[in-house]
């Protein structure tokens, strides 16, 4: 069986982005892995049925960027929330949260009931049933 097991973000803010995940999808977390000689840090996040977002910091973060190909965050990643009005219902908690919503729920052409939303760094999230 394939599956995504997880995705990485880099950010600029370690907590704040944890903070986010936990307070508006049913996320666990371990513990903060740090290593002091790469001066990392990093958290996974985990749902229930096993797939992870790894959230990783560095203080040499800017000049990571500036220096390789590797960029801040990522695309988009696509959340199933179950149904249409857990679609509903979520995309209005985070915008009562005072995050942005990018698009409201719709059915895509491609057959998906989604919103957009987006985390604090500006990371693109579907919300899908």
């Amino acid at each position: 069986m394939q599956r995504i097991e997880h995705i990485a973000i880099w950010t600029k803010d370690l907590e704040k982005m944890r903070a986010f995940y936990l307070e508006f999808f049913e996320l666990s977390s371990n513990e903060k892995y740090y290593n002091p000689k790469k001066k990392f840090s990093s958290y996974f996040l985990s749902f229930k049925e096993g797939a992870r977002i790894e959230l990783m910091h560095s203080p040499l973060l800017n000049e990571i960027l500036e220096h390789s190909e590797i960029n801040l965050g990522l695309t988009h990643f696509a959340i199933s929330v179950g149904s249409k009005e857990n679609v509903d219902f979520l995309t209005e908690k985070v915008r009562k949260g005072g995050y942005k919503v990018a698009g409201e729920p719709r059915f895509t052409g491609d057959g998906y009931y989604e919103s957009v939303i987006t985390d604090p760094d500006g990371n693109t999230i579907e919300i899908t049933i």
